[in-house]
């Protein structure tokens, strides 16, 4: 996927913000705790999107400044968590003084940034010893049911898996990877809009993306585990990285 192609699709969740902020997962306490220091004081949650994680960590005590580059986005955030200091900026531009936060966490974004551009700045904005933490939810494939509806929404995709060992570069320790399990309830109605919520979707022609959403209404309709059910528990793994600023 060319550069080009790749902020597209990090750009077209303006488009889905509200049906992303009420479809897509938040995430686990025990997965927050392990990627952010108890005596941590300021973190900042960069590419906080609708905020699903930024809430996590205010629930959990952190004084936290949220960085999300889409209006539409940081709306839905401001509305979810009016109390929250909410900015634009990006993972390579936040904005933030130098070493002016003890924390950083980055959830299902870092595979929209420029790795080199994004570690230097997270490196500018901790303070010494801070810590970064990429994270990502990703859907557990062992049920099938979970297994076909990732195929139908992938269909034509080119976009390659997204979480990976970030590479942070020298100024960091090595990373250490930690993967936790957990189930997201949703109504089986639902599973439509946590498709459309998806990048891929959502800069498809309308009718390619209807096919795929009809598609997905079709599993839900017929496969044994979530025919005739109002609610399903959705399994994922929240896969998490950690590096310490040396």
């Amino acid at each position: 996927m060319s550069t080009d192609d790749r902020s597209d699709r990090a750009a077209s969740f303006d488009q889905a913000a509200a049906v992303y902020q009420a479809t897509r997962p938040g995430y686990p306490d025990e997965a927050v705790r392990w990627a952010v220091p108890a005596d941590a004081r300021d973190v900042l949650d960069l590419g906080a999107g609708t905020g699903k994680l930024t809430g996590r960590l205010v629930a959990l005590g952190w004084h936290v400044v949220a960085v999300e580059p889409s209006d539409a986005m940081r709306a839905e955030l401001g509305a979810a968590l009016p109390s929250v200091d909410v900015r634009p900026g990006m993972a390579e531009r936040t904005g933030l003084p130098d070493a002016s936060v003890d924390a950083v966490t980055i959830a299902q974004a870092w595979h929209w940034v420029d790795p080199a551009a994004a570690a230097a700045e997270i490196a500018r904005v901790l303070r010494p010893g801070g810590q970064v933490a990429p994270i990502w939810n990703v859907r557990d494939e062992a049920t099938d049911w979970v297994a076909r509806w990732t195929e139908i929404v992938h269909r034509g995709d080119s976009l390659e898996t997204s979480y990976r060992d970030p590479v942070l570069g020298d100024a960091f320790t090595p990373t250490e990877h930690a993967t936790f399990r957990w189930t997201q309830r949703l109504r089986t109605d639902q599973l439509r809009g946590l498709a459309a919520s998806r990048s891929h979707l959502i800069l498809l022609p309308p009718d390619e993306r209807d096919a795929l959403l009809d598609a997905v209404d079709e599993l839900v309709a017929t496969h044994p585990d979530l025919r005739g059910r109002e609610w399903v528990d959705v399994p994922y793994r929240t896969e998490c990285y950690r590096a310490r600023l040396r």
